[in-house]
This record gives C-alpha cells, structure tokens and sequence, in this order.
C-alpha cells in the first residue's frame, strides 16, 4: 500500500522563536502559501495546497527579573510595622534573597508569601512572588500575584507587562492584549510591550492590528531590527509578501546574523517565486544555527516540493538528529520512507511518533501500514486495531472506515 503525497505537499510556512527562549527585557497559525515548483524545463507554476504542517507563531518578549532584595522591596515597606515585624520581614526577604540565588525557588516563594502576610500592603513583594511563579511555570499562581500587585500599585507599567506575558503564556490573548495595551498607555515608548501586543494580537489572527502595534514604536526605534521582523512575519501571515520581503530586508540589513531573520527571508522569496534567492536564505539560517532542526524541515520541505525527495530526506534526517522530537520532520520522514518502500525506517520512523504522540490514530494507522509491508502481518493488524479505536474515540468516521479497510485486507 503506497500512499499519495501529492496532497501533502503545501506552502512554506513561517519562522519562529522558541516560546521558552524570549528576548529578556534588557508552530500557530494555519496558512495556504503558494509554492513554485520547477518541472524541468518548463515554466514553474504556482500549486495552491494546504500546509505539510502549521508554522509556530512567534514568541513573547520575557518579563525582566526583579531585583528581590530587601532594598528594593522596603521601598514600599509599611511604615506602621512594629520594629520587631520589620526585623522578621528583612529576614524573611534576605532569606528568600538567598534561596533564590541558591536555585531554591519553591522555598524562596514560600518565604515571601510569608513576608506577605506580614506586609499585605506592599506590592513589590507580590510582582516579586509573581515573578518566581513565573520561573516555575506556575503562570497562574504568577497571574493571581501580580493582580494583586496592580491592586496594590495600578499605576506601575512592570505589573501589567508580566501580567501580560502570564496570561499569554496561559493562552489568554485576549487578557494578555489588554494588559500590554494598559503598559503602553502608562509607558509610551515601551518596544517589548508593543512586540508583546503585536504577538498576542496574531495569535488571535489580528494581523493588522499586529502590524499596528510594531509601527507604533518604529518611528522612534528606527534601527530596531526585531521590530522590522515582527512585521515582516505578520505580513508573511497575511500572505503580503511583497511587502514582507521589504520589511525582512530591512531586518536583515539591521541583523545580518539573525537565523530567523534569514529563515524568514526564504519564505518570503520562495512565495515571490525567487528560488535561488530563497534557497540562499534558508541555507544560510541553517548555516547560522545549525541546530535548529525548525530550519532543516523548512529546507527539506522546499525540496520535496520541487520532487527532490533524496534532499529531502537528508535534510528531514539532519532536523531529527539535531532536534529528537521534532515531531513533524519525524512525520516527513515516515512518509518518505513509505514512498520508498523503505518500511524498516518508516517503522522506527512512526514509532517515534507515537512515543511523541500516543494518541495519534495517523501514526498507528501508517506503522500498520509500514508493518505490512515487511510482511509483520499480525502486528499490522494490532497497530490499525489501535488506529481504529482512536479514530472512534475523536468520532472520524472515515478514519474508522480506513482502518476497518486495512484489516479486512490482513485478514
């Protein structure tokens, strides 16, 4: 059984930062992106098709760390504390100082959520509670803290920007939108809360208003190149690519060793029908991180679009390599495979997927598939029974029905 992958093949999706690996202060929306394809020598034509798989939106500038000391909290410190509350407070900050330097969060927050019943009133000891939650993931103990803060202080712009970068990290853009709007109203000039908004703002597909937002503080940050990026990639979510290739140049022309930049810059080539021009981009990101299994999957996607399914193949093995769970060049790579007929690699393919995903109905269903084609005939059947069964469980009736097929067809 060899499956098609002409429904596969899509358009060339746009770059991304790492959720987890955002400036510090100091892969999701779905496109159908047109592709040339070269066919010998005739004239390449533009295929309109769906994605091989979404691209990541980009990512939240970082809040920046509070100064947890003593000194920076006994600012707000309240003066009608009694000498020995105030010694128990400077203790327990000091202490919580300490803790935090040694890498003991969970204990450094213990101590101040203690420091803050002893001093209610002070707000810096929320945003710096708030901040700490922040470091453990905790994004909702970290959103209740920091309104707490704002209750306490409504005027501080720090608390509603990492209020804002909680909550998005929550998924709660719309919250997180007004958050950031709330820092740039208090903080006229503040690039990271308007990259922040202009984020939020594509995440939920409010491109222009995106754009908006990074052109607010472009005029005054004119050599800005994140700012040139961001709109270059909203536009490139627009489909606007004339115009995001303006932008991506100026970026480029600001931050010439940026692998998203140039990762970018191919998408936008590619989908403007400059081949070489966007083959260039791509391998120089790659050049430029080399690790980023993200940038061998884009370049292996362009080459099996344009039927070069060797390349393909080694460029999808280099993402993995680098990147053990990507689990898309994994799902490129098993389709490769399969097309070869090479069914031992697309078994150890596929069951990669399924360690990454278990509840994936494809993934079963096509290890069933790659299994029959080594003739493993029962353990086929137990992988399309799998497949059958999850598909019935996510109501896809004609998963079932395919699975229901490829039985019949062991049997």
């Amino acid at each position: 059984m060899r499956l098609s992958l002409l429904h596969r093949i899509g358009g060339y999706k746009l770059a991304s930062y790492r959720f987890d690996s955002l400036p510090v202060r100091g892969h999701q929306v779905l496109l159908t992106l047109g592709i040339v394809l070269g066919l010998g020598g005739t004239m390449p034509r533009i295929v309109q098709a769906q994605p091989i798989h979404p691209p990541h939106a980009q990512s939240l500038p970082q809040i920046a760390p509070q100064i947890i000391t003593q000194q920076a909290i006994a600012q707000q410190t309240n003066q009608e504390l009694s000498p020995a509350m105030e010694d128990r407070l400077n203790e327990l900050l000091d202490q919580g100082r300490d803790l935090v330097q040694a890498g003991r969060v969970t204990e450094a927050i213990s101590l101040y959520q203690e420091a803050a019943q002893l001093d209610p009133s002070n707000a810096r000891i929320y945003s710096a509670i708030g901040f700490l939650e922040t470091r453990q993931n905790n994004f909702d103990a970290a959103v209740e803290a920091y309104q707490q803060a704002i209750r306490l202080e409504s005027n501080n712009p720090d608390f509603y920007y990492a209020l804002g970068f909680s909550k998005a990290s929550l998924g709660d853009y719309r919250g997180a939108a007004e958050a950031y709007r709330r820092t740039t109203q208090l903080r006229r000039n503040d690039v990271e809360a308007y990259l922040g908004l202009g984020v939020v703002l594509s995440r939920l597909g409010d491109y222009e208003g995106a754009i908006t937002a990074y052109q607010q503080v472009l005029t005054t940050n004119p050599n800005n190149g994140q700012l040139y990026e961001s709109i270059g990639a909203a536009y490139l979510q627009e489909a606007r690519y004339p115009e995001a290739l303006r932008a991506l140049e100026r970026a480029e022309q600001l931050a010439p060793r940026s692998s998203t930049v140039q990762l970018n810059l191919g998408i936008a080539r590619l989908n403007l029908g400059d081949m070489v021009g966007g083959m260039n981009a791509l391998k120089r990101a790659a050049e430029l991180e080399p690790r980023n299994g993200v940038i061998h999957l884009q370049i292996g996607d362009v080459y099996k679009a344009q039927g070069n399914y060797e390349q393909a193949r080694l460029q999808y093995e280099k993402a993995v390599a680098v990147q053990p769970n990507l689990r898309e060049a994994h799902t490129e790579l098993g389709q490769l495979y399969l097309d070869q007929q090479d069914y031992l690699r697309a078994i150890v393919s596929y069951r990669k997927m399924i360690d990454l995903n278990p509840e994936d109905p494809e993934a079963h269903f096509l290890l069933g598939v790659a299994l029959q084609g080594r003739e493993r005939d029962r353990e086929a059947r137990q992988s399309y029974e799998q497949a059958r069964e999850l598909y019935r469980q996510q109501s896809n009736a004609e998963g079932v029905r395919k699975a229901e097929e490829a039985i019949d067809q062991v049997d």
